[in-house]
């Protein structure tokens, strides 16, 4: 299936940092000519206005494969981390409990970087919002881990295939070669602290992710997806 088979984005809800759900702030998230652009020629500085954008169903067990391409220049106002940096989220909570200034979901977040035209950057790596895994039967509670992928510079358009099955294994593949594995997601890692809900995520702790929304990110890096597509297992 396709998710950007409507012409609109009805079937995805935005959620950007200081505004509430189902509010596209200064129009970040565009549907044009089939690719979904993260775009911020609205904007005057980025003021840590972090965005994602839902599709509006969750998942537990399948494939989801899309490209995605950076673009032009990071906003004024944006960290450097964030230079040529995205993300697709999987296991993501409802973005409609998210709190008004909460940053990311928790999620597990499948790290997508840009080459910086020097040195190694790898992409397809793991970031851990709110929740833990396990790599090799060990607990893993840093917050990144870098995957085994090469470094893509320039505006080429990368092809992303992640497979989820449920709680038991997940792995990411870039251009065709498997980059990273994990097992076991589970909530942990204190939460995200600025959800508004500490006392929620904390009773949560090590409750397994079995399931969740997708959602693609804006960090303050222009950035495209296209042909982003789901089959269900």
């Amino acid at each position: 299936m396709n998710l950007l088979q409507d012409s609109t984005l009805k079937n995805w809800t935005v959620k950007i940092k200081g505004h509430p759900a189902g509010e596209n702030y200064k129009n970040t998230f565009r549907l044009e000519n089939g690719v979904l652009k993260v775009n911020y020629d609205l904007y005057e500085s980025f003021n840590d206005a972090f965005g994602h954008i839902f599709y509006n169903q969750e998942f537990s067990n399948y494939k989801l494969r899309l490209q995605y391409q950076f673009t032009g220049n990071q906003i004024e106002g944006g960290a450097d981390w964030a230079t040529r940096n995205s993300g697709v989220m999987i296991h993501c909570e409802n973005p409609k409990n998210m709190g008004l200034n909460q940053n990311f979901p928790v999620c597990l977040e499948v790290q997508l970087l840009g080459g910086l035209s020097s040195g190694e950057r790898p992409t397809g790596n793991l970031c851990t919002p709110g929740t833990d895994v396990v790599i090799d039967e060990k607990r893993v509670t840093d917050h990144c881990v870098n995957s085994s992928s090469e470094t893509y510079n320039g505006n080429q358009w990368v092809t992303l295939e992640i497979t989820v099955l449920n709680d038991s294994l997940i792995t990411h593949k870039i251009n065709g070669k498997t980059v990273m594995s994990y097992t076991k997601p589970q909530i942990g890692g204190g939460g995200v602290a600025d959800s508004g809900r500490a006392d929620y995520w904390e009773q949560q702790q090590g409750k397994s992710l079995k399931k969740g929304f997708i959602s693609l990110q804006s960090e303050s890096h222009p950035v495209a997806f296209r042909n982003i597509e789901i089959l269900e297992l």
